[in-house]
């Protein structure tokens, strides 16, 4: 059971929950070259993320969502960002969804309490999903380039 209370808060405070992430990526002297990617292109991707993330969780196409993200794969390969800084960066796309929801201090009897670790274990779900498909493009990038030099 997904609460739509949770998602809609979640949805509601997208902005508020990107700045963070770009913040972190800011900061992170283990993300350099992460934080190298236009600001424009990393806010767009925690946004869109944030923003649909009901979406995702209740219809998500998961052949929508792998030729999505085997693209960002991709282009994070053609960008030289590391692969662990790529995945770094969707980890912080969802540990700052799941800190937002803990920081609210909303009431909690057990339903509710229920519904928080519910959705909980659906974002991890996604965002599992999220690396694989990332990780696949990389790696379908890095193989290509291999061949380019073989050749």
């Amino acid at each position: 059971m997904l609460s739509p209370k949770l998602i809609e808060l979640i949805e509601a405070h997208a902005e508020k929950i990107s700045n963070r992430i770009l913040r972190q990526i800011r900061r992170d002297p283990s993300l350099a070259h992460l934080a190298n990617v236009p600001e424009a292109e990393l806010r767009e991707r925690a946004h869109q993320i944030v923003q649909n993330l009901g979406d995702w969780l209740e219809f998500g196409d998961d052949q929508t969502l792998a030729w999505e993200y085997q693209n960002v794969g991709k282009r994070r390969f053609e960008e030289s960002v590391p692969l662990h800084e790529s995945i770094r960066g969707l980890c912080l796309i969802k540990y700052a969804i799941i800190d937002y929801i803990l920081e609210q201090g909303l009431d909690r009897d057990t339903v509710e309490l229920y519904a928080e670790e519910e959705l909980g274990r659906r974002v991890a779900h996604f965002f599992d999903r999220l690396v694989i498909h990332l990780a696949r493009g990389y790696e379908t990038e890095w193989r290509h380039s291999l061949l380019a030099i073989d050749a």
